[in-house]
This record gives C-alpha cells, structure tokens and sequence, in this order.
C-alpha cells in the first residue's frame, strides 16, 4: 500500500462502515494512516477488512457516535493499538425524521435524538480526543456538517439545524483550544450518493431521472463520497496546517449562489431591455 500524505499517523473515523466515512478510511489508510473504524451498524469491521487486504493498518470498534463511553473507548483504543492519535474525523449522523412526517408533528424525542448525534457526538470526540493531541503536540479533528446547515431546503429541519450546529461548534471549539497546535474544521457536503440519500437516488432512477439529481449546482451533478474523503484527508494532513474553525463546502457550487431557474433566452432578454427603453423614451417624451 502506498504511504504518502499521513504515513506513521493514527486516524479514528466515525460512520466509517459506509459513504464517506469508509471512503475516508480507505483514503486515509492508502496515505499511510493507522485507521480505528467505528459505526454503529456492524458494517465498520468489513472497512477495517478491506483496507488490511489493501495492506494497511486499521481494527474496527462498534460505536455510538453519540454515546461518550463509546468515544472514549475509540480513542483509548487508537492509542493501545497503534500509539496515539492524530486525526479524528467525526462523521456519522443521522437524518432522524420519519419520511412523510410533517415538521410541526415533530416530538422533542426525534430532535434529541438527532442534536445527539450530530452535534453532541461531535463535541464528544473533540472533548476526548483533542487533549490526546495536543500532550503530542497537535492533530486534527474534523467534523461532517451539511450544506443543509448553511441554507434551508438541503435537508429536514432537525438534521439542518444539527448541523448548522456543527459549524459553530467548530469556530467556537477552534478558539477555546487556541495555543494548543489542535486544529478543528468542518465539511460541509451538498448532494453525495450515500446510505442518507439512497432513496432519492433510487426513485431518480426509477423514474429515468437520474440524469437530473445535482441539476442545481453549477457542475449540474451530484457528488461521490470519495470526493468528499479528498477534502477531509487534506485537512487531517499537514497541507492544510494553516486551516482551523473552518466548514469547507464540498457541494459542487450549490451554496455560492440563491437557487434560481433556467437561464433566460437572450433574444428575450434583448426584447424586455427593448420594450424598457421604448417606455422610458416615451416617459421622457412626455415630460418635454
């Protein structure tokens, strides 16, 4: 296997048995990294496999993103297996609302469930594991936001607020650990095809319109998890030494702009500025 970007470092990646987070560990452990892989669906074992039969490093943990017992226990586990911990990517979350079910009939349970997850689980493995970094002299943690947390209608209402979340979390997170060499970053995808979008994918597909998902954006696509595994290895590694209490959009150009629809024929347009010339000289005309 090749060493490059993160060779000798050890790496702990939540949600790692599917989508970005087992792209991320594949990534991060073609790069030299020892990888703990961690999800809570069973799945982070066959991650941990296929990158030993890629002749990497990694051992997978069962975790609870959101459970602290469960985070500690993945950062203890990077450090007795492999001696220590440079890279924490905090990548699981979970949508949490029932399909079909309107915001207003939302209980308090699915949005504690969900800020648990995705906020709190975050909070939990820079709390664990950024002291472990910085008694080694720095590391990076990274955290999976959304563009659903910078605009509206990316995501529900509970996920995006979750996420929103996220993204303060890591400025704020960013200067409370200043002086300590620990930088923490946020990445914010658009549209991927993972476990979370599945189902949009597959009634595209159903429907032949598949060619449609991602029209929104300016590369007129959706995105695949190993492009967003690019962006978090760049920041686990020492190209982005420099980079901290950032979210990175990884969404194609959907959140550079509003949402808009099809660009207006230029003939039209010439007769529209047409017609506002004639009116304006016919306004002149009759002030003379």
């Amino acid at each position: 296997m090749n060493k490059g970007l993160l060779d000798g470092q050890v790496a702990v990646i939540t949600g790692a048995g599917s989508g970005i987070g087992r792209a991320a560990a594949l990534r991060f452990a073609e790069e030299g990294a020892s990888v703990v892989t961690c999800d809570i669906t069973g799945a982070e074992g066959e991650t941990a496999d296929m990158i030993a039969a890629a002749g990497g490093r990694a051992v997978a943990q069962k975790m609870d993103a959101g459970n602290e017992g469960d985070v500690s226990a993945a950062v203890a586990l990077a450090q007795s297996e492999f001696g220590g911990l440079n890279a924490f990517f905090a990548n699981a979350g979970i949508t949490g609302t029932p399909t079909g079910e309107e915001f207003l009939d939302h209980t308090p349970e699915i949005w504690a469930e969900v800020l648990r997850v995705n906020l709190i689980g975050p909070y939990l493995a820079i709390k664990h594991a950024a002291p472990v970094m910085q008694a080694a002299g720095g590391g990076s943690i990274i955290a999976t936001a959304s563009v659903a947390g910078i605009r509206a209608n990316a995501g529900p209402v509970a996920y995006s607020a979750s996420k929103a979340g996220v993204m303060n979390l890591v400025q704020t997170s960013a200067q409370e650990l200043r002086g300590s060499n620990v930088r923490i970053n946020a990445i914010c995808p658009g549209l991927i095809e993972t476990g979370m979008t599945k189902m949009w994918y597959e009634l595209a597909r159903m429907n032949g319109a598949e060619d449609k998902m991602g029209q929104s954006n300016p590369m007129l696509r959706g995105g695949n998890p190993e492009e967003v595994a690019n962006v978090a290895l760049f920041l686990a590694s020492d190209l982005a030494s420099y980079v901290n209490g950032q979210s990175v959009a990884v969404d194609g150009g959907l959140s550079s702009g509003h949402p808009f629809g099809k660009k207006l024929d230029r003939e039209v347009l010439r007769k529209i500025m047409a017609a506002q010339a004639a009116q304006a000289a016919t306004a002149d005309a009759g002030k003379a």
